[in-house]
C-alpha cells in the first residue's frame, strides 16, 4: 500500500496510535489554519511556504512529534514535566501519555516563529 495523505497515514498506523494521532493532527491544524497537509520524508506534516512546521510519526511503541529545534529548546521544561522524552527536533511518546494539547499548541508556535514564519 503506498501512504501519501493524513488518512492513509493514520489508518496504516498501531491501531493503538489510531485516536491519538487523528487528536495530534487536528491539535495541529486548529494551531497552524494556514498550513498544509503535505506527506514529506515519510511522515505527515503541516507546512507553510517551504518549511515543515510540525510533522507526527507512529512506531512499533510510540508516537513522535517532530517540530524546529528551537522549539524543543524552548519549551524542554515542559516537555520534561510532562514525562516526556526529546531528541534535538522530536518528541516521543506513548499511548497512554500523549502531549498535553496546551504543550502541542505552543510547541507548533514556537516551531513556526523558529522558521521564521
Amino acid at each position: 500500500m503506498t501512504i501519501s495523505d493524513h488518512d492513509s497515514y493514520i489508518a496504516a498506523a498501531p491501531e493503538q496510535f489510531r485516536p491519538l494521532l487523528a487528536t495530534l493532527r487536528a491539535q495541529l491544524a486548529r494551531t497552524l489554519p494556514d498550513a498544509e497537509e503535505v506527506f514529506k520524508y515519510n511522515m505527515p506534516g503541516f507546512q507553510i511556504g517551504r518549511s515543515i512546521v510540525a510533522s507526527y510519526a507512529a512506531f512499533t511503541r510510540q508516537c513522535g512529534l517532530y517540530l524546529s529545534p528551537g522549539a524543543i529548546t524552548a519549551h524542554a521544561e515542559g516537555i520534561a514535566a510532562a514525562g516526556l522524552k526529546a531528541t534535538k527536533t522530536g518528541i516521543t511518546f506513548p499511548a497512554n501519555n500523549p502531549i498535553p494539547e496546551d504543550l502541542v499548541q505552543r510547541l507548533a508556535l514556537t516551531s513556526r516563529k523558529d522558521v521564521g514564519l
